[in-house]
């Protein structure tokens, strides 16, 4: 996964610009990369991240887009 393709994930996750999802999660190694690119996506103002909570088998992630071009 990059980052792209995490930005059209929580966009189509989305009802108008908040999103909600949960991106299921292999290793630690895939937690790493999602918060490594959420962190990014944050960083660049694209989304506000309201919750990252680390489950068992998923990562959940709600927010804010604050700006997404398909």
């Amino acid at each position: 996964m990059n980052k792209v393709e995490l930005l059209r994930k929580l966009h189509n996750a989305s009802r108008s610009n908040l999103f909600s999802t949960e991106i299921p999660k292999a290793t630690n190694e895939d937690v790493k990369k999602i918060e490594e690119l959420v962190g990014e996506l944050v960083s660049e103002g694209k989304i506000k991240l309201r919750e990252c909570v680390l489950r068992e088998y998923s990562v959940y992630l709600h927010g804010i887009i604050k700006y997404a071009s398909e």
